[in-house]
């Protein structure tokens, strides 16, 4: 999860990183949509949607694979005691469009934005599970 965290949201500093922890952790609560049956962190990580890897970071792989440092496993610890903030609090999407952000991302709404990134959370009713805990 450090290592994810840190390949997708490096560059976004402390916050970003914990931001892109969140949309994991929230993907692992959510037992709906794409997400359903995920039960570890692995899955979700190497979770294959469409073909593709559901992370981009995974398919190439340039910082995903070095060894995690000491502070972004401290990062990644805080999300998995339950760090939340907006946007990404309940979100279970996020993306960097490199324009602005689109009003919905699968048929979700835009919780909001941080830097580059777009988060994205699930309409009432959708995945309830997400809200939980």
């Amino acid at each position: 999860m450090a290592r994810m965290m840190r390949a997708e949201a490096e560059g976004e500093g402390k916050l970003g990183m914990l931001m892109v922890g969140n949309v994991i952790v929230n993907r692992l609560k959510a037992d709906c949509s794409d997400f359903k049956g995920l039960r570890t962190i692995p899955q979700v990580i190497f979770q294959v949607q469409g073909g593709n890897y559901s992370f981009e970071a995974v398919q190439k792989g340039n910082v995903f694979y070095q060894k995690a440092r000491t502070s972004e496993k401290r990062l990644a610890k805080q999300n998995l005691e339950y760090w939340r903030q907006h946007p990404s609090k309940y979100s279970l999407w996020y993306f960097n469009p490199y324009a602005p952000c689109p009003a919905t991302w699968y048929g979700q709404p835009h919780s909001g934005q941080y830097k580059q990134h777009c988060y994205y959370e699930p309409k009432a009713g959708v995945c309830d599970s997400v809200y939980s805990g």
